[in-house]
């Protein structure tokens, strides 16, 4: 069977179960796994084994391995990849919003801009609390303070919280450690600290965009604050007058979310000096640098912050306990869109698409944009669409052999990921009834605004990698 009719039914199979049968995204990644393994011959098999310059003896015992083997490996490579990264990223995530750390970044960058500048505050603060926190959760925690702001200064209500999408959405397809940018630069090849600048820079650009568009809404829509079951006005008032001595200082509360930068990118650094060349500094910060040691690290911090404020020490393992449930769900899905995408690779629909990826090298960076971008309309989730795209582009193209860093590539995907968000997205509804929006007004402001931000970033990225190819 040709690998294109697999891919078709490998992403039917995705698309009917969750959006028809309703039926959770995990089972539909895996059943589609196994259909895809199931119609793949064994010729096919050969044909990536070569592609993979595999030994005959290895070769052999891949070609015999069994269907369920083959996926389970999959799995778990990704798993390897991946896996303490988000548990570590889940705790900071929970500690942060926990101990108010996460409150008081949003409340001194208030401080910084001003309430006249209070959506550019939104913005900044939304993209730097979207790097180790989802964007879910950074709504949830955002949400009151543009409504208690509303009642301060009585109109902005839709550019505060158009300001704030934009900001968490891009942080959260752009740059690691959240799932979905961490697992393509895993794919791809793409150091950590290369994925992080990149993502800064291109984030830059798309916010950039997204607050244009949210200041053009604001002038001609007006949302008006109203009742939703989360909160009360009441409760409003109280967190409008929170004492600032009851939150960790600036400088504590960064500490979780810079420490990881900073220690990957100097591994990055460090990378370029062999083991046995580098000095005791070197080796420490390529020890302290690897992914999975600087992301513990931060845990631990972000931790000690939370052991620090909270009065009832019982609640402790309570929210760590949260935190790891969460991240299970959170690495089952991308694991297993990892099998996935590992069974479609073994298709050999690389060799179908290869003229595309060698004749025309930049053709597969709009391509890369707009296969994610269907994942993503298709079945909702932004991080789904990522690591089911990455598994059908990396199977087109050797990263080794492009014109351009394969880190463009991986932004790309991360920027196709962002239209075009519906109702088949969780977050199209914690924004809708978070805010009191109207389906049809989130869907004017919550998914164009995204759908922009990945266009202009798609524009942005076949710019640079036609400057700066960094090969």
């Amino acid at each position: 069977m040709s690998p294109i009719v697999l891919l078709i039914l490998g992403i039917a199979v995705v698309v009917i179960c969750i959006l028809w049968l309703k039926i959770d995204a995990i089972l539909a990644l895996l059943f589609a796994a196994i259909l895809v393994s199931v119609l793949t011959p064994e010729a096919n098999l050969l044909q990536y084994a070569e592609s993979k310059m595999m030994s005959a003896e290895a070769t052999n015992t891949f070609i015999n391995q069994s269907i369920g083997k083959r996926i389970a490996a999959n799995f778990g490579s990704t798993a390897a990849k991946i896996g303490i990264l988000i548990a570590m990223a889940s705790i900071i995530g929970t500690c942060l919003l926990r101990s108010g750390s996460a409150d008081r970044v949003i409340r001194s960058a208030l401080k910084f801009f001003g309430e006249k500048k209070a959506p550019a505050a939104f913005l900044t603060s939304g993209f730097t609390l979207g790097i180790p926190v989802f964007f879910d959760t950074v709504f949830y925690l955002m949400v009151p303070l543009t409504k208690a702001l509303t009642l301060r200064v009585g109109k902005n209500y839709l550019f505060y919280l158009t300001a704030t999408v934009a900001g968490a959405a891009m942080a959260h397809s752009l740059v690691p450690p959240t799932p979905g940018p961490l697992f393509v630069a895993g794919e791809l090849g793409v150091e950590l600290g290369v994925m992080i600048i990149g993502g800064l820079v291109v984030g830059l650009f798309t916010i950039t965009a997204g607050y244009l568009y949210a200041a053009w809404a604001n002038k001609r829509w007006t949302i008006p604050l109203r009742d939703t079951g989360d909160v009360s006005l009441e409760e409003l008032n109280v967190l409008m007058n929170k004492d600032d001595h009851e939150l960790p200082p600036l400088w504590l509360a960064l500490t979780p979310i810079i420490l990881p930068l900073i220690l990957i990118s100097a591994n990055t650094v460090a990378g370029v000096v062999s083991v046995s060349e580098a000095g005791t500094g070197m080796k420490i910060f390529k020890f302290l640098g690897d992914s999975n040691i600087a992301l513990t690290l931060s845990a631990v911090v972000s931790l000690a912050i939370l052991i620090s404020t909270v009065s009832d020490k019982g609640k402790i393992k309570k929210f760590i306990l949260e935190a790891l449930q969460s991240a299970g769900v959170i690495i089952l899905i991308t694991c297993m869109g990892g099998a996935f995408g590992g069974s479609l690779q073994q298709t050999g629909i690389g060799s179908q698409l290869q003229a595309l990826a060698t004749d025309y090298q930049m053709a597969i960076l709009p391509l890369a944009f707009f296969i994610t971008s269907l994942m993503r309309t298709a079945q909702g989730s932004a991080t789904v669409g990522m690591i089911t795209a990455v598994g059908i582009i990396g199977g087109m193209v050797d990263t080794t052999a492009l014109d351009f860093h394969p880190v463009y590539l991986a932004l790309m995907i991360g920027c196709g990921s962002k239209p075009f968000p519906w109702m088949n997205d969780s977050g199209f509804w914690v924004v809708c009834k978070m805010s009191g929006m109207t389906e049809k007004e989130a869907l004017k402001t919550f998914s164009t605004v995204l759908g922009i931000m990945g266009y202009v970033g798609m524009i942005v990225i076949i710019i640079l990698a036609k400057l700066f190819p960094l090969v």
